[in-house]
């Protein structure tokens, strides 16, 4: 599996939720690749499993079944400890809802990821200070989000998933709680970065914003459907 030259390779993977004794099966025999440098869309219908792939693509949840590959390395049977030691060098994530803590500055919220790593303050500081200026914001530094737009929230937390160098950015949603402007340009922002060399994967539930990607993953009841066919659906 590992000489097969992707970034990230899931084999026969399924999710099942158990509640109440009832079987949830969000996922069911996902097999996907995504090269180094592609940018992805995975769209599909509210409650068709896009949020759960994500979650174990960002090794937030572990398969029930099936393999996971990240960089060559198997990863589908780490422990939490293990996954979160990953997760943090390896995973940038976007979310919907920027997630910034409101009583630290931008900066403070860019570098607090890396500090996590045990990285020095110089070395954070510096790190925070790049990816603050690769999304325009280096301006903003000492601001708190409170003083922000949503859109330049937004940038900053796409920031704060850049400073570490990640192999792969995930991004769940990033324009659901903006404008179509700001939506545009955080769309713009990540196109940006596609063509800089980051490897992206998004999830979306819009059309316009999925046709941004250079492929789209088509999911339905928890299971990828060719692209003809999700048009009919």
């Amino acid at each position: 599996m590992s000489g097969n030259g992707s970034l990230i390779s899931l084999r026969n993977v399924s999710k099942v939720f158990l509640t109440d004794e009832v079987e949830t099966h969000a996922l069911e025999g996902i097999d996907l690749d995504i090269l180094p440098g592609e940018f992805v869309s995975i769209a599909g219908p509210s409650g068709c499993g896009k949020s759960t792939l994500l979650s174990i693509l960002g090794l937030l949840e572990s398969p029930t079944k099936g393999e996971y590959w990240l960089k060559g390395q198997p990863v589908h049977g780490l422990g939490a400890a293990e996954r979160a030691r990953i997760r943090n060098r390896e995973i940038g994530f976007i979310f919907q809802a920027f997630n910034l803590i409101g009583d630290l500055t931008v900066l403070e919220n860019v570098e607090l990821p890396l500090a996590y790593r045990g990285l020095g303050a110089r070395e954070r500081r510096k790190m925070a200070l790049e990816a603050l200026e690769r999304v325009g914001m280096a301006h903003r530094l000492r601001h708190y989000p409170a003083q922000l737009s949503g859109g330049q929230q937004q940038r900053v937390a796409v920031a704060r998933a850049l400073a570490g160098r990640p192999a792969i950015l995930l991004a769940d949603e990033p324009t659901g709680n903006l404008d179509s402007a700001n939506s545009e340009s955080v769309m713009d922002l990540l196109e940006e970065l596609h063509q800089a060399g980051s490897t992206i994967c998004m999830v979306t539930h819009d059309p316009r914003y999925a046709r941004r990607a250079r492929r789209t993953i088509h999911l339905f009841d928890g299971r990828i459907v060719p692209s003809s066919q999700a048009a009919a659906l």
